[in-house]
């Protein structure tokens, strides 16, 4: 009973590190704390899915909630039904982690993940060696199809539009051809053949190369790549580029600006975003605002000032006037309809929207966790950005889990970054051990 939850839920190996007693005792003790009455209970298409779904039903029931269950789903579309129905849920996935491990991550009535306070709440009621009996689970079948229209009333026409989606045999395998076939797009599909072990298994938002390959042979003008529960998104240009979360929240930015739909004229990403997002948000006179890593920040961000937009370079995307967490397949209907209706083509688009500069980003393991690494390091941290001559950034930050410092240097070259990195790696050993 030595899970904790990370940045996104709980996850590990399934079965074994994430035992059912385990998943059952969480869900047991979300409901203490989320309420009861109905829970939905989504999950995405790993092998040890349904097991670990009753398990939380059980859970669930044990504190007097009603599960329903709505089989596999994107955990965007979790999230939107949880909010049209204004009810908790729990989502069984481990979004792009391989097939052998899995999680769960809950999101309280509306659809909103946990603050930090509520997830150790939940925790501290984990009774470890509580047993929760069978639970029959109720369905919903039609939650998917709901899913799907409500994306494709959002959009508009893509007739004529050529795309190929890479639905990394998860949760997105049958809702984002629907959804982009409802709009008039010729649709090729690859990895939509989920058998419990292969979900993203050299393909999705992780492993692009494939669809990359897929797009110059069919001729399309772009692609899309999943995770495994749906809630990122990572694109391809016509020329096989890949077009990651920086660039695609850049355009994002500027075609809700553009739509007059940018709130106070503001985007929200994390610490972890490149220089190059920064300047370019300058250029386009748009306001950038950061919070930690990890989307469920960026989300209160969101939520705190009302602004529209913000996500990570991951692909987490979230539009918040139309979702309440990263939803990929809304990301990606978005963008498609940028290229489609802006004339210009997807490498055009996203070469012009910014330049990247060049990324070094080291792990140090140290004896101990030490959560104030960058106060402890101020001298040597001021030392190395006058090394970078005010051309390029740096961020020190403790692993929020792990006896690791991560020390990330960007540079007007990789030359640069590597050698200020590992500078100061050196001082972190120093320092830390």
């Amino acid at each position: 009973m030595s899970l904790k939850f990370g940045t996104d839920g709980v996850r590990a190996e399934a079965l074994t590190v994430l035992t059912t007693q385990y998943v059952s005792a969480l869900a047991n003790a979300a409901a203490q704390v989320l309420g009861g009455g109905q829970w939905l209970i989504g999950r995405d298409t790993r092998e040890s899915g349904p097991v670990l779904e009753s398990a939380v039903a059980a859970g669930l029931a044990a504190a007097g909630a009603r599960p329903v269950s709505v089989g596999v789903l994107p955990t965007p579309a979790l999230a939107w039904l949880s909010a049209q129905r204004g009810v908790p849920a729990a989502m069984i996935t481990a979004s792009h982690n391989p097939w052998q491990d899995n999680g769960v991550k809950f999101f309280a009535p509306g659809g909103l993940k946990l603050s930090d306070s509520v997830e150790r709440a939940i925790e501290s009621l984990l009774d470890p060696d509580g047993s929760a009996p069978h639970a029959v689970v109720p369905s919903h079948s039609d939650s998917l199809t709901d899913y799907v229209d409500h994306l494709v009333a959002l959009g508009g026409s893509l007739s004529g539009l050529r795309l190929v989606l890479d639905c990394a045999n998860g949760a997105m395998s049958v809702a984002a051809p629907a959804a982009f076939r409802a709009l008039g797009a010729d649709v090729v599909v690859i990895h939509d053949s989920p058998n419990g072990r292969n979900i993203n298994a050299h393909c999705g938002a992780t492993h692009v190369q494939s669809l990359a390959a897929a797009v110059v042979a069919e001729g399309a003008s772009m692609g899309l790549a999943f995770d495994g529960d749906g809630d990122r998104v990572i694109a391809i240009d016509e020329l096989g580029n890949a077009v990651d979360g920086d660039r695609l929240i850049a355009l994002a930015a500027i075609q809700l600006r553009d739509e007059g739909r940018l709130h106070a004229g503001t985007v929200v990403v994390t610490v972890m975003s490149n220089l190059g997002f920064h300047k370019a948000m300058a250029a386009a006179g748009i306001e950038v605002m950061t919070t930690a890593v990890g989307d469920r920040y960026v989300l209160e961000a969101l939520d705190a000032h009302g602004h529209s937009i913000g996500g990570e370079q991951s692909g987490h995307i979230i539009y918040r006037h139309l979702a309440t967490t990263g939803d990929g397949l809304l990301a990606g209907m978005r963008l498609a309809q940028f290229v489609h209706d802006g004339g210009h083509s997807l490498a055009a688009l996203a070469g012009a929207v910014m330049t990247s500069y060049p990324q070094v980003l080291l792990n140090v393991q140290v004896r101990e966790r030490h959560p104030n690494a960058a106060d402890e390091l101020v001298a040597e941290i001021q030392l190395a950005e006058a090394a970078l001559g005010g051309d390029g950034r740096i961020l020190v930050r403790a692993s929020g889990t792990e006896p690791l410092i991560r020390v990330m240097v960007e540079a007007a070259t990789e030359a640069i970054a590597q050698s200020v990195a590992e500078d100061l790696v050196v001082a972190v050993v120093t320092r830390f051990g």
